[in-house]
């Protein structure tokens, strides 16, 4: 079946956008050829430096005929009705249909060819396509990312005709700028089109463009005796930079080394999209560097390096100056600065911000067995970095160069380990601290996040996270479970939030910091009211961690339901948590499991059938009075678990205390099966006996929030 091929080609697509417009392209094509009635056997998305690309296979030339179904009046409506009606179909009421009491029109619709759909298809994709940022030129009626060049539009060989403001669409495209013979060529399909750029020096496929330079530098390095420095975000970036990536090899000059390697790696590629490079087997930099050039040179590249050289000896001359600048000032100048930035208009100065870290990291010091005068050093120095000129040009070492400073200035290697780690983790890749001072101050950082911006309202919304508050949760959680971390998080949370509202004059959720806090009526007395802010603060901070343990818990393959379960007790120690959730996980799929679940549902809605006629009867259960066996069986297994299951769950053997309560199953099914619970004289007890047995599961999770 023929084939559809359509490029959209222009000035140079930044790097950042392609990936995304490709999937764009690809959706908004799936769209227009769906509403048209077509369902492509294949199609593909590609973008590059100066094209999108769209390939489809297997569309047909012409839309099927159909025939269109439209309702009108009721027979015997009113003229006026029908009449309208027969003019918005063009037929006479003899080409009616009645059917059920209604008029019914029937009307043949000739399919449309493809090439029609199509040109219309890619006006509305380029006039309504969704770029971040967008320009006009010439006569500013087209926006497009960069200024729209050529069309190439063709189906089963031929040119789909169109324009679009004055670009025609043709079969005619271009390959590299500067390589190859400078020529237009003709595809009249995807293999002569992917052919043809091949030949033109342009590789079409991003992939291809990463595996190319991937090899391209491994090799470079091999014949040295050098290991590339890998970096995905860099590799991603520079694929869609070079239409023909050409990595060139090129020296720096050692003196630089002596920077910290960070340093040297963001300027390669914060400002020149370098890889950096180490020696075969050691951990350090090597003075070299590895550039992707977008042609294949004659000299294999030797100006390409040396000019690249002299560029990256510029910019590492700068950062030495700002590391020599700051290595003079000092930590306590920084500081004095830090009172001059705001970390947000509702939350205070990031000098603000320090005490609270401060103060917190001592607080979890305390209870993780941290060195309290190493944590709050650290706590305290943990943001004056951000006032230095390294930081200032590169942001993204922030806390890195801070650990460096330390160590310049003689502080603690704990207290410098601290400082540097206390962003991480940074995603999911990211490692987490683990020294007891350093897990202190991340954990004192994220909290103090969490709870500054849920006190002002500032929460995720569906896809939206301004502030990462989602990361900053993500981390809590990862920091404690990855270190084992026995912590009751309520704790903390309030102490941030005392912290926040109570040393600070903080109070309102929408207006921030005020002089004054006012007074609230609690039980007829008048209190601040920021102890019930903090605690509510706190509450909704628990109930989104919880959030947070779910999809981590789901990526581990439980299920949320589990984890509702065992919040529902109100467990804000995240270790034991998951201890809980991993041993329910396990339970609840052997049989005895999937059976005492379904028991106790049965027990629990006879239970809320009975609450709504009234009251549940109080007290504890007695010694059964009548005859049944089943009736006996079941209050001797509740009386014999009690203390196992108690003293299991004491020593936190979760998976002990459900090898407990798997005991229940056997007694509570013939209990369901054979006692009639609402018998008049026994009701009051069996009532009581079916409460014990939720209370006993219930002390587990709640098996109520469970699905099944």
């Amino acid at each position: 079946m023929p084939q559809l091929l359509l490029e959209l080609f222009s000035e140079e697509i930044p790097a950042r956008m392609q990936a995304q417009a490709a999937k764009d392209l690809e959706r908004m094509a799936r769209e227009h050829l769906a509403a048209a009635g077509f369902l492509p056997e294949a199609l593909k998305t590609f973008a590059g430096p100066r094209r999108l690309t769209l390939v489809a296979e297997g569309l047909p030339l012409a839309q099927a005929d159909r025939q269109e179904e439209l309702k009108g009046p009721r027979v015997g409506a009113p003229p006026q009705a029908l009449e309208g009606f027969l003019r918005k179909t063009g037929l006479s009421q003899d080409q009616l249909v009645e059917r059920d009491g209604v008029y019914m029109a029937f009307i043949d619709k000739k399919g449309r060819p493809t090439a029609e759909i199509v040109a219309e298809m890619v006006e509305a994709i380029v006039r309504g396509f969704p770029w971040p940022k967008s320009m006009t030129w010439g006569t500013k009626k087209l926006r497009w990312v960069r200024p729209l060049k050529r069309i190439l539009c063709v189906l089963d060989r031929e040119v789909v005709p169109f324009a679009i403001e004055g670009i025609p669409s043709g079969d005619v495209t271009e390959g590299h700028r500067f390589m190859g013979d400078g020529q237009p060529f003709v595809a009249k399909d995807f293999d002569e089109y992917a052919a043809g750029l091949e030949a033109h020096f342009v590789v079409l496929d991003v992939e291809e463009r990463k595996a190319r330079i991937l090899e391209g530098c491994k090799t470079l390095c091999f014949a040295r005796h050098l290991e590339l420095v890998e970096d995905q975000g860099l590799l991603d970036e520079v694929a869609g930079l070079a239409e023909w990536p050409t990595p060139v090899l090129g020296d720096m000059d050692p003196a630089f080394l002596d920077l910290p390697p960070e340093v040297i790696r963001t300027s390669m590629r914060t400002h020149q999209k370098y890889f950096a490079v180490r020696k075969a087997g050691e951990a350090g930099l090597a003075p070299h560097f590895i550039t992707i050039a977008n042609i294949q040179a004659a000299d294999g590249g030797a100006v390409i390096a040396a000019g690249n050289a002299k560029v990256l000896s510029s910019r590492l001359s700068d950062a030495r100056f700002f590391w020599d600048e700051d290595v003079k000032v000092g930590f306590e100048p920084w500081l004095d600065k830090l009172n001059g930035v705001t970390f947000h208009a509702k939350l205070g100065t990031m000098a603000q911000r320090v005490g609270r870290i401060t103060d917190l990291a001592g607080q979890i010091a305390h209870i993780i067995g941290a060195d309290l005068t190493k944590a709050t050093e650290a706590g305290r120095l943990a943001k004056a970095d951000l006032t230095s000129q390294m930081v200032g040009e590169f942001p993204e070492l922030q806390g890195v160069m801070g650990g460096y400073y330390a160590r310049v200035f003689g502080l603690n290697g704990e207290v410098a380990d601290a400082i540097r780690d206390h962003y991480k983790p940074q995603g999911p890749s990211d490692a987490v601290p683990t020294a007891p001072v350093s897990v202190a101050v991340a954990l004192a950082d994220k909290l103090d996040t969490l709870v500054g911006f849920f006190a002002i309202d500032e929460k995720p919304t569906g896809s939206k996270d301004p502030f990462a508050l989602r990361r900053a949760a993500l981390g809590v959680i990862r920091i404690i479970l990855e270190n084992e971390l026995r912590i009751s998080l309520k704790a903390p949370l309030r102490q941030s939030g005392a912290f926040l509202y109570d040393r600070q004059g903080f109070h309102d959720r929408t207006d921030g910091f005020k002089r004054e806090e006012p007074l609230v009526t609690v039980d007829g007395s008048p209190q601040r009211a920021s102890s019930q802010r903090i605690e509510a603060v706190a509450v909704d901070l628990i109930a989104f961690l919880a959030d947070r343990l779910k999809v981590v818990l789901k990526d581990q393959g439980k299920r949320h339901d589990l984890v509702d379960a065992v919040f529902a007790l109100g467990d804000d120690d995240l270790a034991r948590i998951v201890a809980r959730v991993e041993a329910l996980d396990g339970f609840l799929k052997t049989d005895d499991g999937k059976n005492l679940l379904a028991g106790y549902k049965r027990a629990s809605n006879i239970l809320k059938a009975e609450e709504k006629k009234g009251p549940l009867p109080t007290g504890e259960m007695q010694a059964p009075t009548a005859d049944s066996a089943a009736e006996v069986g079941l209050y001797n297994a509740l009386r014999l678990l009690a203390k196992p299951l108690k003293d299991a769950l004491d020593a936190e053997d979760f998976t002990g205390a459900m090898t407990q309560l798997a005991e229940l199953r056997g007694p509570v099914d013939a209990y369901l099966d054979g006692v009639f619970v609402n018998e008049p004289e026994h009701r009051d007890n069996r009532l009581r006996t079916l409460a014990a047995v939720r209370d006993a599961m219930g002390q587990v999770a709640d098996f109520g929030l469970i699905a099944g």
